[in-house]
């Protein structure tokens, strides 16, 4: 993996907008409406190539496809494997549910992804690896002519996907859990034998909290969040270290957020991964503070930070003073070499979700990379 040796690298966190006439298509896709097979994959893979183009135009170092061609970072899978089925409720996060009146209004302007949720009701074994082969070669077609430093991409773990996808099948959690593992170790494999870097989206590891575990204690979270780990882990087994990055979230969207749970919480966890390098939030107004945590958590020397230095809930774009300042907070906790810039989380972690303007989203990019260099300027 490519590291910050002479100056700061940009990157983000994965998922871009989507244009309209591809967001519609997996929007009718999704509802269980007639989508053409060859007008999807044309749109995808020119809805990748123009992502890659505007990455390169902003300025990010380390490029992805944009997630161009999933309905969502979490719940794809369901149409790449079998035992799912039906439906289950949306799991609405604990400090949502203390604010009925902001629920309310969030829901009347339909500022919740319009996704599928259904259950795991049967065996879960991989039916379908077109859909990856397609997202790889439409990628590393995109990346030939583009001058980047390096490219990722990114696939759910299988916490999140038991946290959006309820077990009825399996006997006990985890051994859903291991189910989901040994499916998704196929899409780990692949993405790391294509030659790119592996990024595992996990915020199980912090957004569950409120969600699917916010009727036990922080203890008992911080427990289930180690098995978590340790199925995520043994799913690693045939990708170095310095190939993966995980991603840490307490959930990518707008509200209060006083039921997160604390950082230091859980860093003793999230230090085990496996992962290189680690991509969390620390710019949007809860967590910002919590470079301290990081401070102490006294991290292994080999080991790098992927900051979130520019916020992906408001169409604010941040002063490239602001981002190189957050970079070099963090530089001096574990020095240059060990941090990459990044984003809070994705602009478009489903489709139709989000508030987040796409040309807004990409200059905020572009300021993310400014910074950057304001940064380098500073610590080289």
């Amino acid at each position: 993996m490519k590291l910050s040796t002479d100056r700061i690298l940009t990157t983000h966190t994965g998922s871009l907008p989507r244009p309209d006439g591809l967001s519609q298509m997996l929007l009718d896709h999704e509802a269980g409406k007639p989508v053409g097979t060859a007008a999807f994959e044309a749109a995808a893979r020119d809805a990748v190539n123009d992502a890659v183009k505007r990455q390169v135009a902003a300025g990010i170092d380390i490029v992805n496809d944009g997630e161009m061609s999933k309905v969502g970072y979490a719940t794809y899978i369901k149409d790449r494997a079998t035992g799912f089925s039906g439906t289950s409720p949306r799991r609405v996060p604990a400090d949502l549910e203390m604010y009925p009146n902001f629920l309310k209004a969030a829901a009347q302007r339909r500022e919740s992804p319009a996704i599928q949720r259904p259950l795991c009701t049967g065996e879960v074994k991989l039916r379908d690896n077109a859909p990856l082969e397609r997202d790889i070669a439409n990628f590393t077609a995109a990346l030939k002519n583009a001058r980047v430093v390096e490219g990722f991409m990114t696939a759910a773990s299988p916490g999140v996907i038991c946290s959006f996808l309820p077990n009825e099948y399996y006997p006990t959690e985890d051994a859903y859990l291991e189910a989901l593992a040994a499916v998704m170790k196929t899409e780990y494999d692949a993405i790391y034998a294509a030659g790119l870097i592996l990024q595992l989206d996990c915020p199980d590891l912090a957004m569950a909290r409120h969600m699917q575990y916010k009727a036990i204690s922080d203890e008992d979270f911080v427990a289930r969040a180690d098995a978590h780990i340790e199925v995520l882990n043994a799913a690693l087994a045939d990708v170095p270290a310095d190939r993966i990055r995980l991603h840490l979230c307490w959930g990518n969207y707008e509200g209060p957020h006083i039921c997160d749970i604390a950082a230091e919480k859980i860093l003793p966890v999230v230090r085990k991964t496996k992962a290189q390098v680690i991509s969390f939030e620390a710019s949007n107004p809860r967590h910002a503070h919590e470079w301290t945590a990081w401070k102490a958590a006294k991290l292994p020397d080999d080991k790098v930070l992927l900051p979130g230095v520019i916020d992906s809930v408001s169409n604010f774009v941040e002063h490239p003073e602001l981002v190189a300042e957050r970079i070099c907070r963090f530089a001096d906790i574990v020095g240059r070499e060990r941090v990459l810039a990044g984003t809070d989380c994705g602009f478009g972690t489903f489709v139709g979700f989000g508030k987040i303007d796409p040309d807004i989203a990409y200059a905020k990019l572009k300021a993310m990379a400014e910074g950057a260099a304001i940064a380098s300027k500073r610590l080289w």
